[in-house]
């Protein structure tokens, strides 16, 4: 079995390239002072350096629009900090069943309809149970029908659950390491940075793609951020897909009232994950309805290059379809695939 170790990265040297890791996604071994660096230059500099790398590897103008649906809502055993599905908090969000599976095929269609090539599905779970696995592999399967890419997040897997869900057909499973080790324990204290790491490892055990990354402005400093990316990027292959989240806040939750990060040390984040990890989408995720057009046509510049699309994410709001087709316009950009996002009519 691939084991996932907690990386110092703080102890890191720069090491030779492996010839088959290189061949994949590098074999650069990134400090966290490295990350700190690319964070201190000058910002054009910065997004200079990250388009350059951007455009070697993706069509700078194209971007992958994926749909997030929460298939199971509330009532998490996690203490998550941010998160307004804990049972922990009083938020407001109700505890819901696992959906039926002809709901969730619907929401796919909807979202294929719209422009979607990749569906993404969440539940609200600490881990699932075995049971639980049987009903998601059948999702993943009518998903997969439709001819979307899939991706769950359903908590920490088992070994055999990871395989389970291969054989279903899952391309990409979610599972964020959320911040730097060091600052993890601030904000969650129910699961371990281990524990996220050995379902990461089960993951790529099981051959799936790892959607993986971390949550900025919780309160964490430079070095901390720093520190998140350069775990990131030192994952033994670094990730295919890496969300970065800006908090939203939700009253209920410790996390309430933290001072926002300011908005170009988002665009920096963007641009740090897509230098030290070339060939990964980079997506942007939560916090986009908080985010004006030219901060999000900044992290377009920085390199993200995937977006979740659509009204809602999991239970936060997330700028509408016609919003997003009209900002796509207006920048030239296009859908994953070729396919112009322009307004209907």
């Amino acid at each position: 079995m691939t084991t996932i170790a907690t990386i110092d990265v703080s102890s890191l040297r720069p090491a030779p390239p492996r010839p088959q890791a290189a061949a994949a996604h590098g074999a650069v071994r990134w400090r966290v002072e490295d990350v700190e660096a690319l964070y201190a230059l000058p910002f054009m500099d910065l997004l200079h350096r990250a388009q350059q790398v951007h455009r070697a590897h993706f069509d700078a103008n194209e971007v992958q629009l994926s749909t997030l649906l929460s298939i199971k809502t509330g009532g998490c055993a996690e203490d998550c900090g941010y998160c307004p599905q804990s049972a922990h908090f009083e938020t407001g969000v109700e505890a819901s069943k696992l959906m039926p599976l002809d709901e969730v095929l619907q929401a796919a269609q909807a979202a294929k309809a719209q422009g979607a090539t990749r569906f993404c599905m969440g539940a609200a779970w600490r881990s699932p149970k075995d049971r639980d696995i049987d009903r998601v592999s059948a999702m993943v399967r009518g998903v997969k029908a439709l001819g979307l890419e899939t991706c769950m997040t359903l908590g920490m897997l088992e070994a055999h659950q990871a395989h389970s869900l291969k054989d279903a057909g899952l391309d990409y499973y979610n599972h964020n390491l959320d911040s730097a080790p060091e600052f993890y324990g601030s904000i969650i204290s129910t699961r371990t940075y281990q524990d996220r790491l050995d379902t990461l490892a089960h993951v790529r055990d099981a051959g799936m793609n790892v959607c993986c990354g971390g949550i900025v402005g919780l309160g964490e400093t430079r070095e901390q951020r720093a520190g998140l990316i350069a775990q990131l990027a030192n994952l033994d292959p670094y990730p295919e897909s890496v969300p970065i989240n800006n908090l939203v806040q939700v009253k209920g939750t410790p996390l309430a009232g933290t001072e926002p990060i300011d908005p170009f040390e988002f665009v920096r984040t963007i641009a740090a994950a897509r230098i030290t990890m070339p060939r990964t989408m980079v997506r942007l995720s939560a916090g986009r309805e908080q985010m004006d057009e030219a901060l999000q046509a900044l992290c377009f510049l920085a390199g993200a290059n995937s977006i979740f699309y659509g009204d809602k994410l999991l239970t936060t709001s997330n700028p509408q379809a016609d919003r997003d087709r009209a900002l796509f316009e207006r920048l030239g950009l296009k859908a994953q695939g070729g396919q112009p996002v322009a307004q209907n009519g």
